[in-house]
């Protein structure tokens, strides 16, 4: 292929990804919804405008790396310590409760496989992709009733927080257990050693980048130290840890977002992941998902998928939060408000996929159990909140 036919490529991408999340979300529907429904018209399913290319997949793996240094950027540590044992105690039980259950469904529809097969790490996979939670909707349906600074408001908002930190640990461990090569001790030990490695060079580094920005505060060079440190210990999770690259981001991210021009890095760093490789990386799941494998057992495993995510989501949060002397409606508040999932369901399903712990038809249960959890999720605690406030 000529080295400008990859122009062509892009521009098609960028357009149709930007035109159908724009009419997805005029649809009250998630972005990226639209983006990886412009990925399959144009891909080589129907249109075939577009094929993935190594050039595409390596645009798409920047993406996912900025989309998870931008979350890192966006936790708010000092409320995150605040509410201590109660959010990290429903944090665990929303992916620990949705890990065991989608296992378990995965394992009841396909059969069981013997410890240390190809399906049982499958397995243990589909139930990594139920762990994660986006709150986005959820918090745009508080605000718009007015709670999200409510206590359960605010419970909802640090679970889900702790919740991708912890999942994001959970995706690091099962891809490290899929390599033959490595025994599960030394999994751990890795994961361990990443850890400590990112909190004594995290803190070396959070005093640097704050010194420089007390002294140039809001300049250019600033976001652009933060993308490369970003890119730094991507390399460095991935190249010295064995550990997924989106996990170094993700840290990259949690370290500068304390630092005085954390929205300012942020800010930039949304230029760019809206204008291209966010688009890139969305339109390229799409392009990698095959329609002509769907048969019907997958289209009954694709709805069962989405009913054990959503309800082991609110089981697991919601009997956790009762623990915590919530009552029992607002338990139920913040388990459906933790069931929504988005961009980080469909990066764990990317590094699935990256890994060989799943194959590209997959991608459709977790696009619709995103479409079913960002429709039902609002719709669901506006129902809750309106029968609590008659009956008080």
């Amino acid at each position: 292929m000529e080295a400008y036919e990859v122009f062509k490529d892009l521009a098609i991408l960028v357009i149709a990804a930007k035109f159908f999340g724009l009419l997805a979300r005029k649809c009250k529907a998630p972005q990226v919804v639209g983006e990886i429904i412009a990925g399959l018209l144009i891909g080589p399913g129907i249109l075939g405008l577009v094929s993935q290319t190594p050039f595409i997949a390596q645009m798409a793996e920047i993406g996912v790396v900025l989309l998870m240094f931008s979350a890192g950027l966006g936790t708010n540590l000092k409320d995150l310590l605040k509410t201590g044992p109660i959010a990290f105690l429903i944090a665990c039980c929303g992916v620990f409760v949705p890990l065991g259950l989608g296992a378990l469904f995965y394992y009841c529809y396909y059969g069981f496989s013997p410890m240390g097969s190809m399906g049982f790490y499958k397995g243990i996979f589909i139930g990594t992709i139920m762990t994660a939670t986006s709150v986005s909707i959820t918090v745009s349906a508080l605000k718009e009733m007015g709670k999200l600074q409510t206590k359960v408001g605010q419970t909802i908002l640090s679970a889900a927080i702790i919740d991708d930190v912890i999942g994001i640990m959970v995706l690091t461990f099962v891809i490290g257990l899929k390599d033959p090569s490595m025994k599960p001790l030394i999994v751990v030990v890795q994961t361990f050693l990443f850890f400590l490695f990112s909190l004594v060079f995290g803190f070396i580094s959070y005093k640097i980048f704050k010194k420089v920005d007390k002294r140039y505060p809001h300049t250019q060079r600033i976001p652009i130290a933060g993308l490369a440190y970003c890119f730094a210990l991507s390399y460095i999770a991935e190249r010295f840890f064995g550990i997924a690259d989106i996990t170094g981001a993700y840290f990259a991210g949690i370290i500068l977002c304390s630092i005085k021009d954390s929205d300012y890095i942020a800010e930039k760093m949304d230029i760019n992941s809206y204008m291209l490789f966010g688009p890139i990386f969305f339109a390229s799941i799409g392009l990698k998902t095959d329609l002509e494998q769907m048969t019907l057992p997958l289209l009954w495993f694709s709805l069962g998928f989405v009913a054990v995510a959503l309800l082991s989501k609110i089981i697991g949060c919601s009997l956790a939060a009762k623990i915590c002397r919530f009552r029992w409606r607002d338990s139920l508040i913040i388990g459906v408000g933790m069931m929504t999932r988005g961009e980080v369901a469909l990066i764990v399903s990317q590094k699935g996929l990256s890994a060989g712990l799943i194959e590209p038809i997959y991608f459709t249960s977790v696009i619709l159990l995103i479409i079913c959890s960002s429709i039902l999720t609002p719709i669901v605690m506006k129902l809750l909140f309106k029968k609590e406030e008659k009956n008080a």
